[in-house]
């Protein structure tokens, strides 16, 4: 599996990983699936965990390690961003499958 993060998603979720809330875990990717009537759109997310046994640790170029669930197929090729405008937020996306801003 691939994760690809831009340097701003790289500065804000070390940052968070910093925080009181982050100590001792690491990101984790997720998705949804919305079953509707065009078709499978997939939501993506993050939020902070522990691996577990159906787990990948991916490592990304800007030194964060990211949890991907190995079964999830929605999640090879990960792409996630964070911009700054027209308001602060991640983008994240595969390569595969349609995004989802949050």
């Amino acid at each position: 599996m691939e994760v690809k993060i831009n340097r701003n998603a790289a500065k804000v979720l070390k940052n968070a990983l910093a925080s009181p809330e982050g100590q001792g875990k690491m990101i984790r990717v997720y998705v949804t699936i919305d079953h509707g009537d065009h078709g499978d759109h997939a939501h993506y997310d993050w939020k902070f965990d522990t691996p577990t046994e159906h787990d990948e640790i991916v490592k990304t170029d800007k030194d964060i390690d990211i949890i991907l669930d190995k079964r999830e197929k929605f999640l090879e090729g990960v792409w996630i961003q964070y911009f700054h405008v027209p308001e602060p937020e991640f983008v994240i996306s595969s390569l595969h499958h349609a995004h989802h801003h949050h």
